[in-house]
């Protein structure tokens, strides 16, 4: 009587290729020789292997459930064969760790199972072939700093990476550099993110990480951003606040702005130039506003014929005429 595969993968006839799949990965893993100190281990691997190739195939295991194993491996009379079934002796090409490696993946796949003491380690497999199920290595984030102009106008940036790619043979790979093309639109704002997919390394049991860039603005020296708003500080004397002045802004855009400011500048004081901020990215026709603060610098000495003379104009009534 022949070898019963079901038996030797501990499942029965009504198995599903699921089951085929992870009898073969568990007993596959107990029993390689690299992970087990049993003698007869090396032997019941190979028969698990030449099991695993049987019953994985469609062909095969159709013959060898009609016509068991002398008849999968002697071959079936053409009277007898059906369509589709398989008319040639089979033989078993014999590379256990072959069918091992072809099961799992990899150029090293029993290292990727087995802790350093030898314990399992818990990985999921999907069900096709038993192929061990490939996930994504974790987003790879990289900040990228942005003048103020970059995001006023939008540009285009290119920036080079270095990454490891397989090469054609599927099992050794290479460092090599690649050029990342993107567009950056005018309005975007601090924190905005730009996503390569898969453009991480590369590697035979993974999913290539995302490339992050996360937009950070670089210091401007004369604003300062808050969502869509720009912030001008400038500084004037007392005289000023009291009497009044003009202030010029140069914009992003190189247009320099005469602000008159005709109002008592007090400290909670601001001037608000309506259109004259970022554009939203979300509309790039709109803008957001300029905001003008104000420092007032007081004198550090006031003679006291000044000191009188100015108490004596903010003391006086308000005469109408």
């Amino acid at each position: 009587m022949g070898r019963d595969y079901y038996a030797v993968l501990e499942i029965n006839r009504n198995a599903t290729d699921t089951d085929i799949n992870k009898a073969y990965r568990r007993l596959a893993l107990k029993h390689h020789p690299r992970g087990s100190s049993h003698a007869c281990s090396a032997e019941r691997f190979i028969l698990l292997a030449e099991a695993f190739d049987v019953l994985s195939d469609p062909r095969k295991k159709a013959t060898y459930d009609k016509f068991e194993e002398e008849g999968l491996k002697g071959g079936i009379p053409s009277e007898l064969g059906a369509s589709g079934a398989w008319s040639s002796g089979y033989t078993y090409h014999g590379n256990a760790e072959e069918t091992f490696r072809q099961f799992f993946g990899g150029d090293n796949p029993f290292a990727d199972f087995f802790t350093t003491d030898g314990s399992e380690v818990n990985t999921g497999l999907s069900t096709l072939r038993g192929q061990k199920e490939k996930i994504q290595d974790p987003p790879i984030e990289r900040d990228l700093h942005l003048a103020l102009e970059d995001l006023y106008y939008g540009c285009t940036k290119k920036i080079k990476i270095s990454r490891r790619v397989m090469n054609e043979d599927g099992l050794t790979s290479s460092i090599r550099d690649k050029i990342l093309t993107f567009n950056v639109k005018a309005g975007w704002s601090e924190g905005t993110c730009i996503t390569f997919p898969n453009e991480g390394d590369q590697g035979p049991n993974n999913i290539p990480a995302d490339i992050v860039f996360v937009i950070r603005q670089k210091h401007h020296p004369r604003f300062v951003r808050q969502n869509d708003d720009l912030y001008y500080t400038a500084h004037i004397s007392l005289e000023k606040a009291l009497t009044g002045f003009s202030v010029e802004v140069e914009t992003l855009d190189s247009r320099l702005l005469n602000i008159p400011i005709n109002d008592t500048v007090h400290p909670q004081y601001n001037k608000v130039v309506t259109g004259e901020g970022m554009p939203l990215a979300s509309s790039p026709s709109r803008r957001g506003d300029l905001i003008i603060r104000f420092i007032t610098h007081f004198p550090e000495k006031l003679s006291a014929k000044k000191q009188q003379l100015l108490k004596q104009a903010l003391t006086d009534p308000i005469i109408n005429i």
